[in-house]
């Protein structure tokens, strides 16, 4: 069953982070602000892929100084859909 999430980020440019799973795979992420061609790159790469893989790989990523980044906020995003 297709489920679809908007997760509302904290600590980055990116102001709402809209993802589609099925599966337990990633469909569609999609980023509304931040930084265009990281956040394009970064969702191109997940689609196709397990939620089980992709959230080591992203959580805890820091984006200077933060103690958060756009790919830590969506590592969160997949948790919460883990947990749902």
């Amino acid at each position: 069953m297709e489920r679809t999430i908007e997760y509302t980020p904290h600590g980055v440019c990116s102001r709402k982070i809209f993802v589609t799973v099925e599966d337990d795979i990633v469909k569609k992420v999609q980023f509304v602000g931040g930084c265009s061609g990281n956040t394009q790159g970064v969702s191109a790469l997940c689609v196709g892929r397990k939620l089980d893989e992709l959230i080591p790989i992203l959580d805890g990523i820091k984006c200077g100084p933060r103690d958060t980044s756009c790919p830590n906020e969506l590592a969160k995003a997949f948790k919460e859909l883990k947990n749902s």
